[in-house]
């Protein structure tokens, strides 16, 4: 590895994204600083107190809530979900299973299945493709 990547550096909004955290709930000098990839890769191998609360209650950014929902962002913004979860709010609607959630998880569900679909005609043009040769 070079000494120019080893000293580069991050914005507290694209740590926080790596980290899977809501920026605006992480610590005021982890959003005042900026992250070097060593501080990341530290942060990442061995969070501190304040990141496991994160990771753990929220509350989470809107990638997070909609993993586990089950759901894609747009399926968020669709179901009214704008706003960062916490785990407690995300429990919540896991119980009590609003329409658009089942909805969602269903397009979703879909949309997986379109997309093992698809790889799998992938593959078997490939295959067919190197049989041919």
């Amino acid at each position: 590895m070079s000494s120019q990547q080893s000293t580069q550096t991050m914005k507290p909004a694209t740590a926080a994204k790596k980290l899977g955290v809501y920026l605006p709930a992480t610590p005021a000098e982890f959003q005042e600083g900026v992250v070097s990839r060593a501080e990341l890769n530290e942060l990442q191998a061995d969070p501190p107190q304040w990141l496991r609360e994160l990771r753990e209650n929220g509350p989470h950014p809107r990638p997070v809530v909609a993993a586990k929902l089950g759901v894609s962002i747009a399926g968020l913004a669709r179901g009214g979900v704008t706003e960062p979860l916490t785990t407690e709010q995300i429990e919540a609607l896991k119980q009590e299973q609003p329409e658009w959630l089942e909805k969602e998880r269903a397009t979703q569900a879909e949309v997986r299945k379109e997309a093992v679909r698809i790889k799998n005609l992938q593959k078997e043009k490939q295959e067919k493709g190197a049989e041919r040769r």
